[in-house]
């Protein structure tokens, strides 16, 4: 399972996105990302390229409420470049936006609402959006689980695993404890995204920095990673 870095607090990209960004990239990590609102175009679009040009995957995630304002996000995504495209429920259009460009969309399963976005929908929801999604082209799905209204979100992931196939499952939103990254792992996210409990430092109570919480993340990713292949060993 993968970690993405988003530099985000609250579903918004954070003013200091550019400065953020430098404090990362000598983690390591691989996947980092920034959402559709916060930050103005030309700073977006000077984020991902130096995401780019240090040779990580950059991604960008649709929180944007109306049909309108989403498929104009998908058109953003194209003009400055990003690597993946997450979020969004319109993946007819937004798939015909993207048409061309090499970029990989991850729509929202299940019904998302308001901002911060939460999630509605049943298990068995997730799974026909999941199977509907991939059939139409998407490359996986961007799953809203530790939002959800209506169920338990291990449901939904194992829910969303097993109709996706050999498609990706990317988990957003409020994977804030070791405890949910091992829940993911054991249930087969192959990736979650982590932002404002790196930015108000909930993840790690008491780690001071954004440097520090991630340390902590990427140890609970290794340690989670470990008691998974264990268990597969036996």
């Amino acid at each position: 399972m993968e970690v993405i870095v988003m530099l985000t607090h609250n579903d918004v990209t954070i003013p200091d996105c550019l400065a953020a960004l430098d404090r990362v990239l000598p983690s390591g990590v691989r996947h980092i990302g920034f959402k559709d609102i916060g930050a103005n175009l030309t700073t977006l679009g000077l984020l991902n390229e130096r995401i780019k040009k240090a040779g990580r995957t950059s991604y960008m995630e649709v929180v944007s409420e109306t049909p309108e304002t989403c498929l104009a996000s998908a058109r953003t995504a194209v003009d400055i470049g990003v690597d993946r495209l997450l979020g969004g429920t319109d993946v007819g259009w937004t798939l015909e936006i993207l048409q061309g460009s090499g970029i990989a969309y991850y729509p929202f399963p299940g019904f998302p609402i308001g901002h911060p976005t939460r999630l509605g929908g049943t298990a068995k929801d997730i799974a026909d959006h999941c199977r509907r999604f991939v059939a139409a082209g998407a490359a996986g799905v961007d799953l809203l689980a530790y939002r959800a209204e209506e169920a338990d979100p291990l449901a939904l992931v194992r829910a969303a695993r097993s109709a996706l196939g050999t498609h990706e499952l990317i988990v957003a939103g409020s994977v804030n404890s070791p405890a949910r990254i091992r829940a993911l792992e054991t249930a087969g996210a192959d990736a979650f995204t982590i932002g404002t409990a790196l930015f108000d430092g909930s993840f790690a109570p008491g780690a001071n920095g954004l440097e520090a919480q991630l340390r902590h993340v990427l140890s609970a990713l290794a340690a989670a990673a470990a008691v998974a292949q264990a268990a597969r060993g036996k």
